[in-house]
Formats: structure tokens, sequence, C-alpha cells
């Protein structure tokens, strides 16, 4: 079963990311008290997944995601899927381009994140997100033949 492992805030752009029990999440903003939380925007909340970070020796936090996921393939979800975690309603909109601000942790992180950044989501319905709730996909995206 997919779930929440780890929860993470940025309380000012470059700034250490605060690790959290449980977070508010405001509807289509993102976070509360997160400084990327923004109304409209497509990048509200970023997800990476545990077995991804594993596989590069990397620390759940570290590229700064909100939702580090166990037992889901973020990198595998489709835009415009809905995940279900706690009351809260997550719209996958994009993958996560790598910036060059990965390279601070790691020389040469950004081109072996290619592909493996994570999702962006938005907002659909806040609520209340707690470490260990579980993650459940509510939406497929079908394509026309």
């Amino acid at each position: 079963m997919a779930r929440v492992l780890h929860l993470f805030r940025a309380p000012k752009k470059r700034l250490p990311m605060d690790a959290l029990t449980d977070v508010a999440v405001i509807g289509d903003s993102g976070f509360q008290g997160c400084t990327h939380a923004r109304p409209g925007s497509k990048r509200q909340v970023l997800l990476v997944d545990r077995e991804t970070l594993e596989a590069m020796n990397l620390e759940p936090g570290i590229i700064r995601e909100n939702i580090t996921t166990e037992g889901l393939n973020v990198n595998g979800l489709k835009t415009g899927e809905q995940l279900q975690i706690g009351d809260v309603v997550l719209e996958v909109t994009a993958v996560c381009t790598p910036c060059d601000q990965l390279e601070k942790v790691r020389p040469g992180l950004r081109k072996e994140l290619w592909g493996r950044r994570g999702m962006l989501c938005r907002v659909v319905a806040g609520g209340t997100i707690r470490r260990g709730d579980p993650i459940e996909r509510m939406s497929s995206v079908f394509t026309a033949c």
C-alpha cells in the first residue's frame, strides 16, 4: 500500500526544509506556511518516492520535496491523475524538471535526476496530511486511440 513517509515545508526559499508530522494543506495553494504555496499555480506540492531517493543515495527532503512517498511509483504518475491523501485531493500537473540548485546537493545531481525528480501537483481539496497516511489513486487518465 502506498503511504506518506515524510512531509516537508520550505519556510523560505533556499533555507532548509522543515520536517513535519502533519500539515494543513490549503485548497488551490499548497502547504500552509510553505513559501512555494501559491494560488493558481501548477507547482503547489512536489511528490518524490523513497525508492528513487534510495536508488540515488539521497536523504528524504534533500531535493526539497513536500511529500516523500513509499510504495508509489511517483515518476510513473500521469498528468491529470488525482491522489487522495487523508482528506486532501491532489491533481498531478507536471513532471518536475531538475534545477541548478540540485548541484549544491551533489555535483552532477541535476543530470542524474533527469526524468526522476518527481511530480508536481495542485491542491484540488485541502485538509490535513499526516505521516503514514495512505495514498489512493482516485482516477487514471485515459488517452484516445
